[in-house]
C-alpha cells in the first residue's frame, strides 16, 4: 500500500483524513464523517491506533457491494495492523467477524440454532418475564429512577446470558469483563486483561460441555467442538463475540429512549399508537449513530475499481453503514427522524455473510424494552435537562452513562 494507491486510473487519490474519533454528546452525527461524507464516494481515513491509512466507503451502493464482494477479505486482517480505533487487536481464530466463506458458513452454523425466530419466540416470555421484574421495582421504589442502571444494563446482560448459558452468579463479572472490552479506556493492557478473562471462562465452559445436548450457544458450542465439527479454539473464537453483543442493545436502547424522551410529540404519538412502534424503531435504527468511528476493516484481495478510484491488492478499506443509513439518494431527508419512512432497507446490523448472528434477538429486546416502558410508565419523561444527561467516553459504542427520568 503506498501513497499512490491509484494504478489503475492514474487518478490522484483523496488526502488521508485523520479521524479522531471524539467523544460527542447527544445523537450529534460525527461531523467527521459528515465531512468524509460530503467529499466523496471513498476517502481516506487515519484512525488513533495501528498502521497507515485506510479506504473509507460511505454511499449505500458502495457499502453493500464491498460487504458482498469476496474479493474483500476480513481474514486477511488478522496479521496486519490497520489503522483502527480499538488500542488492542489480538482476534481470536474462529471468530466470525473475521472469517471468509466457506469458513464463515461453517462456523455460523454451529450457532445458529440458538438465533432462530423460532427460538426468539421461546425466549420471548422468559425475557418479558425477567424485564417485568426489574421495571416492578422502578415503579415500587417511584421516581426519580436511572434507566441505564435500572433497566437498560441489567436486562440484556439477563438476556444473553440466558442466550450463552453463562449461569446468573457469573453473570455481574462477565458484564465487567465486557464493558471493558468494549472501552477504549485503561488502554491495552486492561482490554487485554479482560479478554483473558472472559475467554478463560468461556474455555472453561464450552469443555465441560462436550456432548451436551443443551440449546444454548456454549451447549450448542461444547456439542460442536465433541462430534470435531469445529476446534475448541474455534468455539472460543465464536462465544466471544456473541457475549459482548449485549451491550450494544444497553447503549442502542438508551439512544433510542433518549431521542424519544427530548422528542415530546414523537414519544406520545408511540404511546398512543402501539401498532406504528415496529415502523418507529426500525427508523430509529437507522437514524441513530449507535457507534464511534467505524468497525472493522476488509483487505483488498486484488486491484478493484470503484467510481474510477484505483484500490490496490492489499489496501485495507473501512465501510461506514452509519454513512450509508444517512445516504440522501436512499433515504429522503436522511438526517431527519421520519417514523413514516418505508421500514427495512437500512445498514444498522451490516449486510453480506457479517449481517449480524443476533439481529432476532437484539430486535426482540429493543421491542420489549420499549414497549414495556412507555406502557408501564405513564408519563414518562427525562428528570433533568437534555444537556445534562452524561454521555460514555472513550468508547466504541455510543450511548448515555445515565438515563434519568421521572413518570
Amino acid at each position: 500500500m503506498t501513497e499512490e494507491s491509484t494504478v489503475l486510473t492514474g487518478q490522484a487519490p483523496p488526502p488521508v483524513r485523520d479521524w479522531p474519533a471524539s467523544d460527542l454528546d447527544g445523537t450529534q452525527f460525527d461531523p467527521v464523517l459528515a465531512e468524509l461524507m460530503r467529499e466523496g464516494p471513498l476517502t481516506r481515513i487515519r484512525l488513533p491506533h495501528g498502521e497507515g491509512w485506510a479506504w473509507l466507503a460511505t454511499r449505500y451502493d458502495d457499502v453493500k457491494m464491498i460487504t458482498n464482494d469476496p474479493r474483500f477479505s476480513r481474514k486477511e486482517v488478522v496479521d496486519r495492523q490497520v489503522t483502527r480505533l480499538a488500542p488492542h487487536f489480538k482476534p481470536k481464530p474462529g471468530s466470525l467477524a473475521f472469517a471468509d466463506q466457506p469458513d464463515h458458513n461453517r462456523l455460523r452454523r454451529a450457532v445458529a440454532g440458538a438465533f432462530t425466530v423460532g427460538a426468539m419466540k421461546r425466549l420471548r416470555p422468559r425475557a418479558q418475564e425477567m424485564l417485568d421484574a426489574l421495571v416492578d421495582l422502578v415503579v415500587r421504589d417511584g421516581p426519580p429512577a436511572d434507566l441505564i442502571e435500572r433497566v437498560l444494563e441489567p436486562f440484556p446482560i439477563f438476556v444473553v446470558c440466558e442466550v450463552m448459558g453463562v449461569p446468573a452468579a457469573e453473570r455481574e463479572q462477565m458484564h465487567a469483563w465486557t464493558r471493558q472490552i468494549i472501552s477504549t479506556a485503561g488502554g491495552a493492557e486492561a482490554g487485554e486483561r479482560a479478554k483473558n478473562g472472559m475467554y478463560g471462562w468461556i474455555t472453561q465452559a464450552v469443555r465441560v460441555r462436550h456432548g451436551s445436548d443443551g440449546e444454548d450457544v456454549l451447549s450448542l458450542l461444547g456439542a460442536a467442538v465433541g462430534r470435531g465439527e469445529i476446534s475448541e479454539e474455534e468455539a472460543i473464537g465464536l462465544a466471544g463475540p456473541l457475549q459482548i453483543g449485549g451491550e450494544a442493545v444497553t447503549h442502542n436502547c438508551g439512544q433510542m429512549l433518549y431521542v424519544l424522551l427530548t422528542r415530546p410529540d414523537l414519544l406520545e404519538r408511540l404511546r398512543s399508537h402501539p401498532e406504528i412502534r415496529p415502523g418507529a424503531i426500525e427508523e430509529l435504527f437507522r437514524y441513530l449513530p449507535h457507534r464511534t468511528a467505524v468497525g472493522l476493516a476488509r483487505i483488498a484481495q486484488e486491484d478493484i475499481d470503484i467510481h474510477g478510484i484505483g484500490i490496490n491488492a492489499g489496501d485495507p478499506v473501512y465501510v461506514s453503514y452509519l454513512a450509508a443509513n444517512r445516504d440522501p439518494d436512499v433515504f429522503p431527508d436522511a438526517d431527519e427522524i421520519d417514523i413514516d419512512r418505508e421500514p427495512g432497507a437500512h445498514v444498522s446490523f451490516g449486510n453480506g455473510s457479517h449481517y449480524c448472528t443476533g439481529v432476532v434477538l437484539a430486535r426482540m429486546q429493543t421491542e420489549l424494552l420499549v414497549n414495556t416502558l412507555l406502557d408501564r410508565l405513564p408519563g414518562l419523561r427525562l428528570a433533568v435537562p437534555a444537556d445534562q444527561v452524561p454521555w460514555r467516553r472513550r468508547t466504541m459504542i455510543r450511548g448515555p452513562q445515565a438515563l434519568p427520568v421521572t413518570w
